[in-house]
């Protein structure tokens, strides 16, 4: 009997310690630790569900792929449309059927199948040299890149880079592959040095005048306007927003998937509703000066200042089909030698 009994009040100290310990979630995350910190902590705090991190800035298929059904991943955070997709095409992720998401995130910025969610927007901008350029007109379009009164005045990183590629995918979308091949071939041709560094370089760039314009996603502006070390580049351009009388202005995300043998399911959906949340995204909004995905959320008051901008309505999931089609045209025009 006293067996009995002690073996039944260890039984019920355990289920307490066991529940608690479920109250985790576990995420993968290609975003960086000064932007998703906060808001974990605020989710932690209002959920009691403690958030386990693993930051990467590449790999995370391969490692979800190696780690199988054994993965601890719940929770899947990246940038750019490519790389959730490749999350999905690999089958890595599970649907998820949740109508908060569902309400806080616009269809053209979700999957179909629900497997990928974005959680950010960020506008695919021309920024021109102040001193040089000037503003650029409001009719300039992606298209004028390509014009020879251009040439040797434009900078911009690899093509490869998944940035650009989901640009020329959406122009492939709108345009076919026959005209973006020609477009890229003038584009190519108006470069003022070979395609390198990252957006913040090619800004830099235009300061030093090797440039007169620079291709670069709109939060490195404000990321670049609140450091002192770039603080200069960034005073040096004007932000351009292209397609404004045409198709819009290109835009990708950052997003999330639940990954497809989440052990804490159901703590991984309360963190992703969360992440689609009015405070989770303008935590964002604050932080990383991006565009919220959902609608009434108020920009920071510095990208406010931008001015407003009408954005590409073709759907990400477009876009991400023509993804190899673009790589394919950025090896045949040489774009990177």
């Amino acid at each position: 009997m006293k067996k009995l009994l002690a073996s039944a009040i260890l039984l019920g100290l355990a289920a307490p310690q066991a529940a608690m310990a479920a109250e985790e979630v576990n995420v993968y995350s290609y975003r960086q630790p000064f932007l998703v910190e906060p808001m974990f902590k605020e989710f932690t705090a209002e959920t009691g569900i403690k958030v386990n991190v693993k930051f990467a800035k590449e790999g995370l298929a391969e490692k979800l792929q190696q780690e199988g059904e054994y993965s601890p991943a719940d929770v899947l955070l990246t940038t750019d449309i490519s790389r959730l997709v490749e999350l999905a095409d690999k089958k890595l992720v599970q649907s998820v059927d949740s109508k908060v998401i569902e309400q806080n995130v616009p269809a053209q910025f979700r999957d179909n199948e629900d497997e990928w969610f974005a959680l950010t927007m960020r506008a695919r901008n021309v920024y021109s040299s102040r001193d040089r350029v000037g503003k650029l007109p409001a009719e300039f379009d992606y298209k004028d890149l390509a014009k020879p009164e251009w040439k040797g005045k434009i900078c911009t990183r690899s093509g490869k880079h998944p940035y650009n590629i989901s640009l020329v995918s959406s122009m492939i979308a709108h345009y076919g592959e026959a005209e973006t091949k020609t477009w890229l071939e003038g584009v190519k041709a108006n470069l003022a040095r070979k395609p390198q560094g990252n957006d913040r370089a090619q800004v830099k760039a235009v300061k030093e005048g090797l440039c007169d314009l620079a291709i670069g996603n709109s939060y490195y502006l404000g990321n670049m306007l609140n450091d002192e070390s770039q603080k200069a580049w960034a005073e040096s351009v004007y932000i351009n927003f292209p397609g404004q009388q045409a198709n819009g202005t290109h835009v990708n995300v950052s997003g999330m998937a639940m990954a497809k043998y989440a052990p804490n399911k159901a703590n991984a959906q309360k963190l992703m509703e969360f992440l689609t949340g009015d405070k989770a995204q303008h935590m964002y909004a604050e932080v990383n000066y991006e565009y919220p995905v959902k609608e009434g959320v108020a920009r920071s008051e510095l990208v406010a200042s931008w001015g407003d901008f009408k954005s590409d309505t073709l759907s990400l999931e477009k876009v991400a089909e023509y993804h190899t089609a673009a790589i394919k045209l950025m090896d045949e025009v040489k774009f990177d030698l």
